[in-house]
């Protein structure tokens, strides 16, 4: 395990010169399933299956030219995470990244703040961009209507819009299908999504001037990993129902966290907590790409926010809040211009120390990305070329023997195939699916 201590120029190693084909991509767990292949080959080169792990996947259509695969190369999110530019911000911690300000706060509206998941505050925000003219749509996620378990991107182009999009979504969501479309449009948007999805975006930037032109805000949550749709599956079965005879799946929200509430076509209605949907860890179904991830907490964003719970799970219902985490000046006048207006309220300042313990499991993560991907290495599989971090000065906050566990246990798991996943094809037709 040398490379833990001797890699220091940078937080990974670039990958090969030979760009990586979509089934490496995904066979060797670096897929998360945003969908901006898909956009970027073209119409018939690659489609988003649903796989039998209720993944979202790219499948390769027709062969794809070497160009084309460094594009994707390039701007996969599984391939190449790059952290945010060093622009002076008030605050920059080593695990938390740029921060302009940090407050506890939530959507000034009632309703906003008990549909949406925690405090509503993305909800509120997506509002105010439309409202106060800023953008003229906003580029999100919500529940599919004709398969209300799955998710899927939607444009919202009016505040009522971005409500019906409200509250968290664990399943898969390949929000970025059709972004080359989206650009083409050449009108100002918001961007609220997974911080993965947003790197990918500010990847594509680099290399596209149009995602600077035209995307004026990218807002993130803090993000707990996304889930197999297998996961909601689970949650069917307890209840004895199928996909397709469901009018509604909502994982949480109208109260914080609010209930996992199920109804059918036929008016039957089944709840369980929060705390029941979680209970088990071991079944929690996390992709294996949300294992590795270097910036769960969205230092690429705008604005980015968090549940505000002690170590990041509610005991009960609790007071609609968030962690509000302010990154960049852009962030900030949107920020400041929202509380001014009353869309957004403050609790009270907050700080890293307390975000900290919010949101434990994130700290946690950070400080054991750095080994993880070494270990990775190590078992010679490829791992996404990271800069800007800090993955080595996060590593550092533990201790030599904590470094090696984490190391040799992705290693070892890496070699077992436990951290990849089979290659992508589409699932059979069960319990419903369409």
């Amino acid at each position: 395990m040398g490379l833990l201590e001797t890699r220091c120029s940078q937080d990974t190693a670039p990958l090969a010169v030979d760009p990586l084909t979509l089934g490496e991509i995904v066979e060797n767990g670096l897929c998360i399933g945003c969908g901006l292949c898909r956009s970027i080959a073209g119409p018939g080169g690659v489609e988003m299956v649903m796989t039998p792990e209720g993944r979202e996947r790219p499948v390769v259509l027709r062969a794809l030219d070497k160009p084309t695969l460094e594009k994707i190369n390039a701007v996969c999110p599984g391939t190449r995470i790059a952290g945010p530019p060093a622009d002076g911000a008030a605050l920059t911690d080593t695990v938390w990244g740029p921060v302009e300000r940090l407050v506890l706060g939530s959507a000034a509206d009632t309703t906003v703040r008990f549909v949406g998941s925690g405090g509503g505050t993305l909800t509120a925000l997506g509002q105010f961009l439309l409202n106060s003219g800023r953008v003229k749509f906003v580029l999100h996620v919500a529940a599919s209507r004709s398969m209300p378990m799955r998710t899927e991107r939607k444009l919202s182009f009016d505040a009522a819009s971005v409500l019906e999009g409200a509250g968290s979504r664990y399943g898969p969501a390949a929000t970025l299908v059709d972004f080359n479309a989206i650009l083409d449009r050449g009108e100002p948007f918001a961007l609220i999504a997974k911080p993965c999805d947003i790197t990918a975006v500010r990847n594509l930037a680099r290399i596209d001037p149009r995602v600077d032109e035209h995307m004026r805000y990218a807002l993130a949550f803090v993000c707990g990993g996304a889930s197999d749709l297998t996961k909601s599956e689970q949650v069917l079965q307890r209840f004895g129902l199928s996909e397709d005879e469901l009018a509604l799946f909502r994982y949480r929200g109208h109260g914080n966290p609010g209930l996992n509430r199920i109804e059918s076509r036929d008016g039957r209605a089944f709840e369980i907590s929060y705390r029941q949907l979680w209970e088990d860890e071991d079944k929690w179904m996390i992709q294996p790409r949300c294992k590795i991830c270097p910036d769960a907490i969205g230092q690429v964003a705008d604005i980015a926010v968090s549940d505000a719970w002690l170590n990041g799970g509610p005991a009960v219902e609790d007071e609609p809040l968030n962690g509000i985490i302010v990154r960049t000046k852009r962030g900030l006048e949107l920020f400041d211009a929202a509380v001014e207006a009353g869309v957004l309220r403050i609790k009270r300042e907050s700080g890293i120390a307390e975000i900290s313990e919010l949101q434990s499991h994130q700290v946690r993560k950070r400080r054991a990305v750095w080994a993880r991907l070494t270990g990775m290495g190590i078992a010679g599989k490829p791992v996404p070329f990271v800069t800007d971090l800090a993955l080595r000065d996060c590593a550092l906050q533990n201790s030599l023997a904590e470094n090696l566990a984490e190391g040799r246990g992705a290693r070892d798991r890496a070699r077992r195939g436990r951290l990849g996943e089979p290659p992508a094809v589409p699932r059979v037709t069960i319990l419903g699916d369409r």
